[in-house]
């Protein structure tokens, strides 16, 4: 995945001009309390340069990141007396379970007919819109590890003695990367008899999972380990890997199980009861714009929803993210059960 290297600055740059120049920043109504934007993408300086653009194009903001489900029960928490006005980065189950308790203002941004709606809210009420695609992938050095060394499955990571200890397995279930991971696994063995729709084998994979695997380092990034030869194997979100290869200088490789590899597209959506309406709308309109959507995308290599900026992509990013094989994974049922999996997985096996 190396091919993956950032865009240039350059064109993030300019793109970024032109949108400033244009509406966004005139939306804003000049409040002198900041956007307050929960999300669970702001690691590897995307804070940093989403507050920065923001300010060129008119908005001050305020980036509070949390993982996923800590994302999600935090804006539960505080239903009714909000403190985020904006909410992005959580996938669509996440929307699902803050739409369904009303915490969700529906607002149909003005990019709304650049990208595909069913990639967003199935219910077509528009309560959240796409921004960005992920893959959830476990990752190797290739270098190190060639393909047909690596497991055929992931399963094979934790039932196969040769590779058992050599794989990070995660020591908290918050973050959304993990809890898509627990779900991918989960969602092959259904079973209506079954312990929260899930059969006992599926239970013994992941009580597996923990088992045999090398637990995460507080504070110690995977690519570390895997460097430092402590572990082979572990969990990435796509957008994540070609800057962690530049920094640790090798090529990463991923496995590629039979069934696919889970696909999440991240989301944006306005903060019921937020008291800056107008700007939270606006601040929406100029994030999920093509121009921002590819400078965000040349600057974290992530892989955009937005048609226009999908067109303006590298093209090694949409080709890889395009040659991947999509998990086919019922997302009502993930959706209907995530809350009672976790709590089961951080009781049973984390506890």
């Amino acid at each position: 995945m190396r091919q993956l290297l950032k865009a240039s600055a350059v064109l993030a740059s300019a793109a970024l001009a032109l949108t400033a120049c244009g509406t966004a920043g005139d939306a804003a109504s000049g409040s002198d309390d900041p956007l307050i934007v929960y999300t669970n993408s702001n690691s590897d300086g995307r804070a940093e340069w989403l507050t920065e653009q923001a300010a060129e194009a008119g908005f001050e903001i305020e980036v509070v990141g949390q993982g996923g489900g800590d994302t999600t029960n935090k804006i539960l928490a505080e239903a009714g007396n909000p403190v985020a006005d904006v909410v992005f980065g959580l996938n669509n189950v996440y929307f699902n379970q803050l739409v369904d308790a009303g915490t969700i203002d529906p607002f149909t941004p003005e990019w709304s007919d650049e990208v595909d709606p069913e990639l967003g809210d199935a219910s077509g009420e528009g309560s959240y819109w796409p921004i960005v695609q992920q893959a959830i992938l476990f990752t190797y050095d290739a270098d190190r590890t060639s393909a047909k060394d690596a497991p055929a499955d992931l399963t094979d990571l934790w039932n196969d003695t040769a590779y058992q200890g050599r794989y990070q397995s995660e020591i908290s279930t918050g973050a959304a990367t993990t809890q898509i991971v627990m779900a991918g696994i989960l969602t092959r063995y259904q079973d209506p008899d079954g312990e929260l729709g899930v059969s006992e084998e599926g239970w013994q994979q992941i009580e597996a999972y923990f088992a045999n695997g090398s637990p995460a380092v507080e504070d110690v990034d995977l690519f570390q380990r895997i460097s430092d030869d402590e572990v082979d194997y572990g969990q990435m979100a796509s957008s994540g890997i070609p800057a962690r290869e530049e920094s640790y200088g090798f090529t990463a490789g991923h496995l590629e199980p039979e069934v696919g590899v889970p696909f999440v597209v991240e989301q944006v959506g306005v903060i019921e009861g937020t008291d800056q309406l107008d700007e939270s709308q606006a601040f929406i309109n100029w994030f999920g714009s093509a121009d921002v959507q590819a400078a965000w995308s040349a600057e974290f290599d992530s892989m955009p929803v937005n048609q226009g900026a999908i067109d303006a992509a590298d093209p090694a990013i949409v080709e890889f993210h395009e040659g991947l094989q999509r998990q086919d994974i019922d997302w009502d049922f993930v959706t209907e059960n995530l809350g009672g999996w976790i709590e089961k997985i951080e009781l049973e096996y984390l506890g």
